[in-house]
């Protein structure tokens, strides 16, 4: 026979007591690595969060973010960092500048940092600040960036070997040289030493097919050239007509305006869509 169990109110007030005592126990023991636990997925999905923002959200989105979370956090100098570089991507140079300089004043700020407040020095046209910049940077920072940039701003003072130097440094020290080897065939291009430069738009266009910009060159490099037949480079219907109005207004300005039409008309015929850019300067010539 089956005995039923009575729990008096005093047996069921006593086991209540005893396991709550036995659970504050418990939470006494393991509240602190709940609460770190809790802290650490935090700081991972913060992490996650800035890097997205500095990734693939849009870039005035990013700058809210950084905006709101580094005031909130003025002392947390990876927030600062991203508004930076938020700053940046949203083609707001000049205001990155100023968060820049916050950056590279704080503690745990890098050479890094100074690298990249040059950067935004030159995208905002400060070059000469951007010079004292890169040369307060140690030369054991020997970075790509560094060296594309050292480059670049080389090229502004007309310092062409040394141009020419951080060019080759760059161009070895990236997986990915499509644009600077771009960048160094552009520098070609306005010395007028015309070969070089199409040789290096080529290179570019080897590593970097989708790369339109190098197109666009290579086709300047050559009509400067009064080579006015297109280089064999992969392009889509759309780019070879873009390219034959690029190569038919560089004949016009070598003085060679027949040449220049019929590059045009090609162009106009060449297009799958009505070409109007080509269209406007065939008619400019033809009146």
């Amino acid at each position: 026979m089956r005995h039923l169990i009575r729990f008096t109110p005093l047996r069921v007030t006593v086991s209540v007591l005893a396991l709550f005592s036995l659970s504050a126990c418990d939470e006494l023991r393991g509240g602190n690595q709940v609460d770190r636990a809790i802290s650490a997925i935090n700081a991972v999905d913060e992490n996650n969060l800035s890097d997205i923002m500095l990734t693939v959200a849009d870039a005035d989105e990013a700058v809210r973010y950084f905006q709101r979370a580094s005031q909130e956090n003025p002392g947390r100098i990876d927030l600062k960092r991203g508004l930076a570089q938020s700053l940046v991507r949203a083609s707001r140079a000049t205001e990155s500048v100023a968060v820049w300089r916050q950056v590279t004043s704080m503690e745990g700020a890098t050479q890094n940092d100074a690298v990249d407040m040059a950067d935004a020095m030159i995208r905002s046209g400060q070059w000469d600040e951007a010079d004292r910049v890169l040369d307060s940077v140690p030369p054991t920072v020997e970075t790509y960036k560094r060296y594309r940039l050292e480059a670049m701003v080389a090229d502004s003072n007309k310092e062409w070997q040394k141009s020419d130097s951080f060019y080759e440094t760059a161009v070895g020290l990236t997986t990915r040289p499509a644009g600077v080897l771009n960048n160094w065939g552009y520098s070609k291009l306005t010395r007028g030493d015309y070969a070089d430069a199409e040789r290096l738009f080529a290179e570019a266009i080897k590593n970097d097919q989708s790369l339109f910009t190098a197109k666009n060159n290579i086709v300047l490099a050559r009509g400067a050239q009064r080579n006015y037949s297109l280089p064999v480079i992969p392009m889509s219907q759309i780019e070879r007509a873009q390219l034959l109005h690029t190569m038919g207004l560089s004949a016009v300005k070598q003085g060679d305006v027949r040449t220049g039409e019929s590059l045009l008309r090609e162009a106009i015929d060449t297009h799958p869509q009505h070409f109007e850019a080509a269209v406007r300067a065939l008619r400019a010539l033809e009146s």
